[in-house]
């Protein structure tokens, strides 16, 4: 009956305190002494039964967390997951308050908090441990699992306040810690602790080490895992950079045979801007040496722009400003063209493959515009040098130019560079079917046209722009009709005198004719037209003596003759001061505002020398007549 009883409470696990009721009971029943004994020894067998079956049950327990443990391992998805895991585990199985691991810090040769069960300290989540200090510094130093009762009364490692801070705010007081070892290197410590006083045992010391184990083997696996992974993408990039080469190597060979093609068939920097925008899309313009549009157009263009151009030059390759990608090409320095592609994302080999295209093609533009403009300098400078010499109007037909027509001969003075000069002028005049010749530092045009100084202040401005530095222009109109040995010689040094006029009267970056420089025309012109001079200066006043029958012209005369005073002139002509400064005042009227500043009125006494040189003399009205 008494095997029976403790069988029973060793079936419904009851606790070793209730194992003492049966013999209570057989004590308070009267039993004898030999009956008493008997549940002794069955008490004593049935704890024992008892202590060996928890022992059992602690065991299948470490052993499935073990087994848990290993299939996560196996698992492995996310390495935080598996180290909580394991903690949590560890805290769970040897019943403590709290359970940790910190990991070894290589650039900072401490531990640092890595995973927590059970903490309720910010600080202590937070603290670090240097090596040898604390008992988690000790652990990880040595490689030896160490166990306190009584973390604050050990003395066997190195208290620190900041550590000791923590544990306290923590509440710990007994703490095991076993390393995490791979190898012969320990990556870092796993520990238990409890708020209260106990020993750990070895069995207890020997599960957290399994666990500490297979904590290892889950970083490392997680580090083989993540550079597995690294390599793997880093194969994958490399593919895939190895694919987009040899796709943009494929496209940039189809451009480029495709552009070679086009200069082949004799297409210009039009086509090729066409078949980049096709390939790559986006708007593209083609700037000249000056920045000028050639084709295309990418709305306005700021400095960065043209410094990212000359940065492209100093690279030699493509430089990106915003949505902009900007290839440049020079040639001994200067710059020959640049091309601008507005486009978020384009390979810059294709466009830099077709910058090279168009210099190209402007440099072989430029090599026939340098050797025609040889051709049309020298049968310019025949016609300069040598008027008389034979074939001048065939050689001029040849090149599509017609001396029978009217031309102008406009010659421009310069500081600039002659050779940008020289090609400036070769283009003109290849546009405008005319000659052009560079002779020291001014260039020479003979363009067709009539309007001597409008074509001479145009080309001052369109030199000056390209040069970037004032060009003075002289011009002189050469009629058509048949053309007479040294016409175009000495239209040629008429428009010579006509740019020094220009430059010393301070008048540089201009451009006139005899006719626009006044009286000063008539010293530099070889025409002489004093009818048309005064015509310019008098001839309102002229026309209005003849058609009223009144003698402006000759109170004007007086008006210069009296030095200017109306009292002496009206002395000087027998009238009265009032129809003198009547007659001024109409002659102000005819003139226009200005006529009395000093250089206008200087060209009106010499207008009024040469009128009268023209003609007799006109009786001066005593009496009162028409104003």
């Amino acid at each position: 009956m008494s095997a029976r009883r403790f069988l029973e409470l060793l079936a419904r696990e009851a606790s070793a305190v209730e194992f003492e009721g049966p013999i209570i009971e057989a004590r308070a029943a009267g039993a004898d002494a030999a009956t008493i004994e008997e549940l002794e020894q069955a008490k004593v067998e049935a704890l024992r039964v008892r202590a060996l079956l928890r022992r059992r049950a602690r065991r299948e327990a470490e052993l499935s967390a073990l087994y848990d443990t290993a299939g996560d391992l196996a698992a492995l998805r996310d390495l935080d997951a598996v180290l909580e895991a394991i903690v949590h585990r560890a805290r769970q199985l040897l019943a403590t308050d709290i359970a940790y691991m910190t990991l070894h810090d290589p650039e900072r040769s401490d531990t640092y908090m890595r995973v927590t069960d059970g903490s309720i300290s910010a600080k202590f989540r937070a603290v670090r441990l240097p090596m040898g200090a604390g008992l988690g510094g000790l652990v990880a130093q040595t490689a030896v699992p160490y166990a306190t009762a009584d973390y604050f009364a050990d003395a066997r490692f190195r208290h620190k306040d900041d550590i000791d801070e923590a544990v306290k705010e923590e509440g710990l007081v007994a703490i095991l810690g076993v390393p995490l070892r791979l190898g012969q290197r320990v990556i870092g410590v796993l520990m238990a602790a409890n708020r209260s006083a106990r020993p750990f045992h070895q069995e207890e010391v020997a599960l957290l080490a399994s666990l500490a184990a297979h904590a290892a083997v889950a970083i490392d696996n997680a580090r083989l895992l993540q550079e597995t992974r690294n390599a793997l993408e880093e194969l994958s990039q490399a593919h895939r950079k190895v694919r987009e080469h040899g796709e943009a190597v494929e496209r940039a060979a189809m451009a480029h045979d495709r552009m070679t093609s086009l200069v082949l068939r004799g297409g210009g920097i039009e086509d090729v801007a066409a078949v980049v925008t096709d390939v790559l899309g986006g708007s593209l313009a083609v700037l000249d040496d000056a920045g000028r549009p050639i084709s295309g157009d990418v709305g306005e263009l700021d400095a960065g722009v043209f410094e990212a151009a000359q940065a492209s030059r100093a690279l030699g390759r493509t430089v990106r400003r915003a949505d902009l990608l900007i290839a440049s090409v020079d040639v001994g320095g200067e710059p020959l063209c640049t091309l601008i592609l507005r486009s978020d994302d384009a390979d810059e080999h294709i466009l830099e493959r077709a910058a090279l295209v168009c210099a190209l093609l402007l440099l072989f533009r430029r090599s026939v515009a340098e050797a025609e403009g040889r051709v049309r300098g020298e049968l310019l400078d025949d016609l300069i040098t040598r008027p008389g010499s034979p074939g001048l109007a065939d050689r001029a037909r040849r090149l599509g130019v017609d001396l029978g027509a009217p031309y102008v001969v406009v010659v421009l003075r310069h500081g600039g560079q002659r050779e940008r000069a020289a090609f400036w002028a070769s283009s003109q005049a290849t546009v405008r079917q005319g000659l052009a010749a560079g002779r020291g530092d001014e260039v020479v045009l003979l363009l067709p046209g009539d309007a001597a100084g409008t074509v001479a202040q145009r080309a001052a401005a369109e030199l000056t722009a390209s040069l970037h530095t004032p060009a003075t222009a002289g011009a002189c109109h050469v009629p058509a009709g048949p053309r007479e040995a040294g016409n175009v010689a000495a239209a040629y040094q008429e428009a010579r005198r006509c740019a020094e006029a220009l430059i010393a009267l301070g008048r540089t970056g201009g451009g006139a004719s005899a006719a626009e420089l006044g009286f000063v025309g008539l010293l530099v012109g070889d025409g002489r037209d004093v009818r048309g001079f005064v015509g310019r200066v008098l001839g309102a006043v002229i026309d209005y003596d003849a058609r009223r029958g009144t003698a402006l012209i000759a109170t004007l005369a007086a008006y210069f003759g009296t030095g200017g005073s109306p009292s002496r002139t009206a002395e000087a002509m027998h009238i009265h001061v009032n129809t003198v400064t009547q007659r001024l005042d109409r002659i102000g009227r005819l003139l226009g505002d200005g006529w009395l500043e000093p250089e206008r009125a200087l060209e009106i006494q010499l207008a009024l020398r040469l009128h009268r040189l023209g003609h007799t003399s006109t009786p001066e009205t005593v009496g009162p007549e028409p104003i």
